[in-house]
C-alpha cells in the first residue's frame, strides 16, 4: 500500500464514508419530521424537515465532488456517481402550499429512498476501501 494514489484514494474514502454518516444522520432526523408531519404536522414541521433535507443536500454535494475526486484518483476503476438526492423546487413548494397527506407520504418516500441510497454507497465504498488496502 505504498502507492500514493492508492493512500490518497483511502483517505478520500475516508473522507467519504465520515460525510456519508453525517448525511444519514440528517436524512433521519428528516425522516422523523417526515412521520410527523403525516402525522398531522403543519408549517413548522415543514420548516424543520426542509432545514433538515437542505443541510443533508449540501452533504451530498460534498459527497458528489469527492466521489469524482475519487473517480480521477483511481482512473479506470468504475466509481458510482451523483448519489444526490433530487427533491427540487417544485417539491418543496408542493409541501408547504399543497400539505397534505399525500404529499407527505410522497416525500417520506424520497427520504427513505436517499437513506438506502446512502448505505448502499457506503457499503461499496468499503468493499473498495477493503480492496485497496490489499494492493
Amino acid at each position: 500500500m505504498n502507492n500514493p494514489q492508492t493512500v490518497a484514494a483511502i483517505n478520500t474514502i475516508d473522507r467519504l464514508l465520515y460525510l456519508l454518516d453525517d448525511a444519514e444522520r440528517q436524512f433521519k432526523s428528516a425522516r422523523n419530521w417526515s412521520v410527523i408531519d403525516i402525522l398531522g404536522g403543519g408549517f413548522f414541521t415543514d420548516l424543520i424537515k426542509h432545514y433538515k433535507l437542505g443541510k443533508a443536500s449540501d452533504t451530498m454535494d460534498e459527497v458528489n465532488y469527492l466521489m469524482q475526486e475519487l473517480g480521477r484518483q483511481l482512473g479506470s476503476i468504475n466509481i458510482p456517481d451523483n448519489y444526490r438526492m433530487h427533491l427540487g423546487g417544485f417539491l418543496t413548494f408542493a409541501d408547504f402550499f399543497f400539505d397534505g397527506i399525500f404529499v407527505d407520504a410522497y416525500m417520506a418516500s424520497k427520504i427513505f429512498s436517499s437513506i438506502d441510497e446512502i448505505r448502499r454507497l457506503r457499503s461499496r465504498l468499503q468493499d473498495l476501501r477493503k480492496n485497496l488496502q490489499k494492493m
